[in-house]
C-alpha cells in the first residue's frame, strides 16, 4: 500500500460579520486613495452581499483545482514508479513506506529523482541511524588556506571621515573540534591612532610607520600544539609578526587581552600567551 496523506474534504465557504466589515473598509480605502475619482471608483464595486456571492464561488473553484492537481501529481508519480522493474519498484515501495518525507505526490516524486540520479541507494538510505556524520578535518595541513575556509568578513570602526579595519572570520577543524579564527590587523604603536582620514595626505600620515602584527583569536576547543600550528601557518602566509591567542568568553575582556599584548608590544616585554614572543618584536618604543 502506497502511503499517502488524505487531502481535506471540500468545505462550504463561511460568510463571517467579519469578512463583510473587512471588505465594506477595503471599498473605504479605495475610495480614499483617489479623492477625485472616488465616485467612479464607487460605481464599479460590488456590494457586499454580491461579493460574499462571488468569494463563494471562487472558494469551491479553488478547492476543486487544488484537488484535480494533487490527483495528477500523484498520477505522474505513480507513472514514474511503475516505470521500474518489479524487485526495484517493491523496494522503492519499501523505502517510501519508512523515509522521513511527507506522504505528498512531491516528496514522492523528489525521491525518485534522487534514486534515478544515484544519491539514494534503496538498499542503504541515509536515514534510519545506521550512518554516522563524519566531520571533514585537516589534522596535518599544509597551508592556512588548506586548514581554514574563510567564511566572513566585516570593515570594524570607521566613520565618515575615516578608514575601518578588516576584521575576517575563518573556521576549520584540526582534530580536536571546530574552530574559528577572528583575524584583525592592529598597531604596534599604541598610541597611534589605527584610522587614516580620508582627506589625509599619505606623505604626511605617521600612521603605520611603527609597523602593523596580526591579532588572531581562536574560539573553541584548541589544544596547546594545535594553536602554535596554527600561528606557524598563519606566519607563513603573512610577513606581519602574528599572535594567536585563545578567545577569553566576552568581548570586555578579549580587548583587555588585546591592550596588554598592544602594552607588550610597545615595550617589547614577552609575551606569554602562546609564542612567548612580543607581538610586534622590530618595534621600538619612543622615549
Amino acid at each position: 500500500m502506497m502511503r499517502f496523506k488524505p487531502w481535506p474534504r471540500p468545505t462550504a465557504f463561511e460568510d463571517t460579520a467579519r469578512k463583510r466589515a473587512a471588505y465594506r473598509h477595503k471599498q473605504v480605502r479605495e475610495q480614499a486613495a483617489l479623492p477625485l475619482f472616488a465616485p467612479v471608483i464607487a460605481e464599479r464595486q460590488l456590494g457586499v452581499d454580491e461579493e460574499m456571492v462571488r468569494r463563494t464561488g471562487q472558494w469551491e473553484r479553488q478547492q476543486a483545482e487544488n484537488r484535480r492537481q494533487r490527483a495528477a501529481g500523484w498520477r505522474r508519480a505513480r507513472e514514474r514508479l511503475f516505470a521500474h522493474p518489479t524487485g526495484e519498484r517493491l523496494a522503492i515501495r519499501a523505502l517510501w513506506r519508512a523515509c522521513p518525507y511527507p506522504a505528498d505526490p512531491s516528496y514522492l516524486g523528489t525521491l525518485l529523482h534522487e534514486i534515478a540520479t544515484g544519491r539514494i541507494d534503496p538498499a542503504h538510505p541515509p536515514w534510519g541511524g545506521r550512518h554516522t556524520l563524519t566531520p571533514r578535518t585537516t589534522p596535518k595541513p599544509a597551508s592556512f588556506t588548506e586548514a581554514f575556509r574563510q567564511i566572513g568578513r566585516r570593515t570594524v570602526g570607521g566613520g565618515p571621515k575615516t578608514t575601518g579595519a578588516d576584521e575576517r572570520l575563518f573556521c576549520g577543524n584540526l582534530g580536536s573540534g571546530i574552530l574559528f579564527l577572528t583575524s584583525r590587523v592592529r598597531l604596534c604603536e599604541p598610541n597611534e591612532s589605527f584610522y587614516t582620514s580620508s582627506n589625509h595626505r599619505l606623505r604626511d600620515s605617521h600612521v603605520g610607520r611603527g609597523g602593523h602584527w596580526v591579532d588572531i583569536v581562536v574560539r573553541g576547543t584548541c589544544s596547546d600544539a594545535e594553536l602554535i600550528l596554527i600561528r606557524r601557518l598563519a606566519q607563513r602566509e603573512d610577513t606581519r609578526p602574528v599572535r594567536v591567542r585563545r578567545s577569553l568568553g566576552s568581548a570586555r575582556e578579549s580587548e583587555r587581552e588585546c591592550l596588554r599584548g598592544e602594552d607588550r608590544a610597545a615595550s617589547r616585554e614577552p609575551d606569554h600567551a602562546t609564542d612567548r614572543t612580543a607581538p610586534c618584536p622590530n618595534h621600538s618604543a619612543s622615549p
